[in-house]
């Protein structure tokens, strides 16, 4: 590799090139990719690397592209290949008058791979947790250990309603299934090792998103982080952790409960909870006062 220290700068980020890895710093602004923003910045060591390519771009540019060894980036794994090529933090665009010397990083680059193949374990550093995002039909929160789906009132299913709020501990999980918000039926859902139900927005272990719920920029760091202490766990227990409801002790903000109760009573009176279900939710919920 270059001498350490050597920049490379271009649209939306500047590349930093040390003797063992790439260290990518995003931009932060208006025009920025919103994924590049909340990125902020990441180490790619040479390890988790395959190959670069260099490319002309649209409107005279070049674009150098890091290609990362399967397995070895949990945000890539968690993505599966949904980006869309602007949103591609393996990507850096520069002025076409700048391509000999993306082509001498190129070469660099290239010299500097050691490994091929899959990875047996991610190189590349997880998103820092805590995190959360809002999806349609609920609130996701994960702090490093249990996901949690706090449902909304307005958009989740009668069935999530019934269950209640869902606690998953990272033991418990095989992975994660992450539908980007920006194609059909985009959803997290939580791979469980267990039968479960094929629509997402019925499933307990999953959080459905629609337009202005779920942003990409929000829900794949997530889906990264999960994915990634899910797979430094190691596999799951035997029998997987079912889900529970939430259970931490804390009390609700009454005016949140009031509306939960409202909405309860919306199901009960369409006839999607029957009278049992309806005094025992409401009991749980005032119970949480």
């Amino acid at each position: 590799m270059s001498r350490m220290g050597d920049v490379l700068a271009g649209f939306h980020a500047a590349w930093e090139f040390e003797s063992d890895s790439v260290l990518i710093r995003y931009e932060r602004g208006m025009r920025t990719p919103k994924l590049f923003s909340a990125l902020g910045e990441r180490r790619i060591p040479l390890a988790a690397i395959a190959g670069a390519t260099l490319e002309p771009g649209r409107r005279g540019t070049v674009v150098l592209r890091i290609e990362p060894r399967a397995g070895a980036d949990p945000l890539a794994e968690a993505a599966a290949g949904q980006l869309r090529e602007a949103s591609d933090p393996y990507r850096l665009v520069l002025p076409a008058a700048r391509d000999t010397l993306a082509e001498h990083y190129r070469d660099e680059l290239r010299a500097g791979v050691t490994e091929s193949g899959p990875a047996e374990r991610f190189l590349v550093a997880a998103p820092a947790v805590p995190l959360s995002f809002k999806a349609y039909d609920a609130k996701a929160s994960f702090d490093g250990r249990t996901v949690r789906f706090r449902w909304s009132w307005t958009g989740a299913s009668s069935a999530k309603w019934k269950a209640g709020d869902q606690s998953f501990p990272v033991s418990g999980l095989s992975g994660v299934e992450w539908r980007s918000p920006e194609a059909f039926e985009g959803h997290l859902r939580l791979l469980r090792g267990e039968d479960a139900p094929a629509q997402a927005d019925q499933d307990l272990g999953a959080v459905v998103f629609g337009p202005g719920y779920g942003a990409v920029h929000e829900s794949l760091p997530f889906a990264a982080a999960v994915l990634a202490a899910v797979r430094s766990r190691g596999a799951p227990a035997a029998v997987p952790a079912a889900a529970v409801p939430r259970q931490d002790g804390r009390r609700r903000d009454p005016a949140d409960v009031a509306d939960r109760i409202r909405h309860l009573g919306e199901l009960h009176r369409a006839g999607l909870v029957t009278d049992e279900e309806f005094s025992v939710k409401k009991a749980e919920l005032l119970a949480e006062l």
